[in-house]
């Protein structure tokens, strides 16, 4: 996948640039050497929370990893405009997406939230993990249901419906619906 694979040539980059070994990043992100070589080369898929793991050790916003380009001032986004999007996975491992996240403020610079519009295939096989990481998320249902799992606990939201939570507590964003899509804000600090 082309999108992944500019992730993993801005990673190798920034690596080279901060003259950190791979290895060296893979302890750092509590990754290990094979999966971040595999991301780097563009053959797995990483989930959210892992890209937030490595920006972190790299100590740089997730929002470098995913911009093309940066510019000081407001990010308009018009509809139109969304060409491409991010895939993402929440299986450790594996090259199967069911994530693909727009961006909403691709070119600002310094933001501190990711605005993404999400949209979710549904999880036939069952083989989707928990996640967590720093910062907090907002999701508002555009399309379709959602389920949350948080913790230990479940929210079933359907259109028009939202939530805020931590989400440093282990979560999956998924849908048994034929798909569904989302506004998601992701707050991590910095």
């Amino acid at each position: 996948m082309q999108t992944s694979h500019s992730i993993g040539e801005k990673i190798i980059a920034l690596r080279n640039l901060k003259n950190i070994e791979q290895a060296d990043l893979a302890v750092r992100s509590a990754l290990s050497t094979e999966q971040l070589n595999l991301i780097e080369t563009g053959v797995s898929i990483p989930s959210l929370g892992v890209l937030i793991r490595i920006s972190r050790a790299l100590g740089v916003r997730i929002g470098t990893l995913l911009d093309e380009t940066a510019k000081e001032g407001p990010s308009v986004m018009r509809m139109n405009d969304r060409k491409s999007a991010y895939s993402f996975s929440t299986r450790e491992n594996k090259s199967r997406e069911h994530l693909s996240f727009y961006s909403m403020a691709p070119n600002k610079a310094g933001r501190h939230m990711e605005p993404f519009v999400v949209d979710i295939e549904p999880d036939k096989d069952h083989h989707l993990t928990k996640s967590s990481h720093e910062g907090e998320e907002f999701i508002y249902v555009m399309e379709g249901k959602v389920t949350i799992y948080y913790g230990n606990t479940v929210y079933e939201l359907e259109q028009g419906d939202s939530i805020y939570y931590d989400s440093i507590v282990d979560h999956l964003v998924t849908t048994s619906g034929p798909q569904a899509k989302i506004l998601g804000v992701v707050y991590v600090p910095f």
